[in-house]
């Protein structure tokens, strides 16, 4: 039986690397999209979300037979447990990939109204952030699943100062008002993946340690 619940855990660990992965290119594509200004990548985006979303539903499929076959207890309770909140988070980085290109879209063939610096650097924080949580998860980690969420205070560092200069350029010229409220929704967006990759960190950590930030110890 043990066997059997080890070959399925080993399941969802390279299925959860695989998802990530995903997400880190999902984030990636968005990125090169709204740099090169390449409304194009949309239709590779759309495929990407289908297919995360397609993995999350496998991943939550696993975790439900699992919980119904092995009945686990106390620290692989927690793990699959822990997976299920996971995949919800990393679905939603998705989705927001998905969104940044959307806007991107609206975007193409207008000159920018600044050269892009630290949005792209807010994307590559949060690939960074995605990265290091599944590598987090797959070691069970638990220091780098903590870097990763005091590495969040680096993202919503750079959102404010990209919120700073847009509204500076708003300031100057309100012509800049519609496209600067653009990026900075993409710069929103981007912010908020960072949140979600936090959350899969600390996921990791309550799956290692019992506590969540926003929960009670689970034996």
């Amino acid at each position: 039986m043990r066997e059997k619940f080890d070959e399925q855990l080993k399941l969802l660990n390279q299925s959860l690397v695989e998802m990530g992965a995903l997400v880190e290119e999902a984030i990636a594509d968005a990125s090169k999209a709204l740099v090169e200004q390449d409304a194009s990548m949309m239709e590779k985006l759309l495929a990407l979300d289908d297919a995360i979303d397609q993995k999350e539903k496998d991943i939550e499929s696993l975790c439900l037979r699992i919980l119904l076959q092995q009945q686990p207890v106390a620290g692989d309770l927690r793990l699959v447990s822990a997976v299920l909140k996971i995949i919800t988070d990393l679905e939603r980085i998705g989705d927001q990939a998905s969104d940044i290109t959307k806007i991107t879209g609206y975007l193409a063939g207008k000159p920018y109204i600044k050269k892009l610096e630290h949005i792209p650097q807010m994307a590559d924080a949060t690939m960074k952030m995605v990265s290091k949580s599944v590598e987090a998860f797959v070691k069970k980690d638990l220091q780098l699943a903590e870097e990763v969420i005091a590495y969040d205070d680096v993202v919503d560092d750079l959102f404010d100062v990209v919120k700073r200069e847009l509204i500076e350029l708003i300031t100057k010229d309100k012509n800049n008002g519609e496209q600067a409220m653009d990026l900075l929704m993409i710069a929103k967006y981007f912010e908020r993946i960072g949140d979600h990759a936090t959350n899969v960190a600390e996921w990791i950590v309550f799956s290692l340690t019992g506590i969540h930030k926003d929960s009670k110890i689970m034996g």
